[in-house]
């Protein structure tokens, strides 16, 4: 995984027009022909394609085979934070059978994907999909695995475009104000150059101050901006670019996440460096992992422990049901209070049960 390859991922996030190229570069990863981009908000649908397989997946929304394909649900019900492949889901002979797979892709030469869904609080259901061909045969768990190392990227990038139609940006006013969401762009300092009207609305979580600073009331939460900015330059996998703002009684209330701005993303946001954009914590459409996911970048295991921890499991049972030792559990503990802001096992129990989460919806 390469610094300019996750540079290019964040680029995409305002310059839509770009993830084609991206989508093969994710492809060529995993020896597969090309990927797919996904976004569905209130019945909306909007896609982009490697240009390889643009042709394909026209037909494949044009011609009624998005709407009958039950890959999608399946990403979405597996609730895991990962890339997932065909036989995650289905037999070798149920796979055979599937009308989608017999009738469309085979006869175009594909059938074995990698792909992930997103669906995030703010109602944006969104699926990557890496697609290989047929003879190829299915993709290997290690190549799975690069692609999950640029999940947290692809995610953050993603939803930016998807809030924005997958359409080019006209400038950062024009960005922030399409992104419905409250959001503002700050130099490396961090300093705020411009901010939209969301953001005022944001007076008990985010404080202002002298010379177009800003601060959060939540002390962890501003720690990890803090933290955040200066991470950037690096592209650390380590660093925490999305993370809980927590209310006065200790309740998460919202989700900032940093977003670098790189690249031909100058062009609309100038000499700016990061895009904080805050999305809310609740929603109907939410499920439990998938907050997680978004909330913190936590890996499988990391969100294993963090869901049985909010159900009341003690470690012991957390390690006997994975069939790990508690050593291993505790290592994945500490990791979990590390992105989540938190310095005791009490903190991060206590800010997961005060997640209200309702039930969740499969992508329409």
């Amino acid at each position: 995984m390469t610094a300019e390859l996750i540079d290019r991922i964040y680029e995409c996030s305002v310059v839509p027009e770009l993830w084609p190229d991206v989508l093969d570069k994710l492809a060529h990863l995993v020896d597969a022909s090309g990927g797919l981009l996904f976004s569905v908000r209130e019945r909306v649908l909007n896609w982009t394609s490697s240009s390889t397989l643009c042709d394909v997946f026209q037909s494949y929304v044009n011609d009624g085979w998005f709407s009958q394909c039950t890959r999608r649900v399946c990403l979405f019900s597996k609730n895991q934070p990962t890339f997932l492949v065909e036989h995650d889901f289905w037999t070798q002979e149920e796979l055979d059978e599937n009308p989608i797979y017999r009738d469309f892709f085979r006869p175009r030469g594909l059938g074995w994907s990698a792909g992930t869904g997103l669906m995030m609080p703010t109602g944006d259901n969104i699926v990557f999909s890496i697609e290989r061909q047929f003879t190829r045969g299915p993709i290997e768990d290690e190549r799975v695995q690069a692609l999950n190392e640029l999940r947290p990227h692809l995610a953050r990038a993603a939803l930016i475009a998807a809030r924005l139609g997958l359409r080019s940006a006209k400038g950062a006013n024009d960005t922030l104000a399409v992104l419905g969401l409250p959001a503002l762009v700050m130099d490396e300092s961090g300093v705020v150059i411009e901010a939209n009207a969301l953001m005022a609305g944001l007076s008990e979580h985010v404080q202002w101050h002298a010379y177009n600073r800003i601060s959060l009331t939540d002390e962890a939460a501003n720690s990890l901006l803090l933290s955040s900015l200066p991470a950037l330059k690096a592209t650390a996998d380590a660093s925490v670019n999305s993370f809980a703002i927590r209310d006065k009684n200790g309740q998460a209330a919202m989700v900032a996440h940093i977003v670098p701005i790189r690249r031909s993303a100058h062009d609309i946001f100038g000499h700016s460096y990061a895009l904080l954009i805050v999305t809310p914590v609740t929603s109907r459409k939410a499920p439990p992992v998938e907050l997680l996911r978004s909330l913190f970048d936590l890996t499988p295991s990391e969100a294993r422990v963090a869901r049985a921890l909010a159900t009341g499991e003690s470690l012991d049972d957390i390690a006997t049901s994975g069939s790990v030792t508690r050593n291993t559990v505790r290592s994945q503990l500490q990791q979990v209070m590390e992105k989540m802001g938190c310095t005791r096992q009490a903190e991060v129990t206590a800010l997961l049960a005060n997640i209200a989460l309702g039930s969740k919806a499969p992508m329409q």
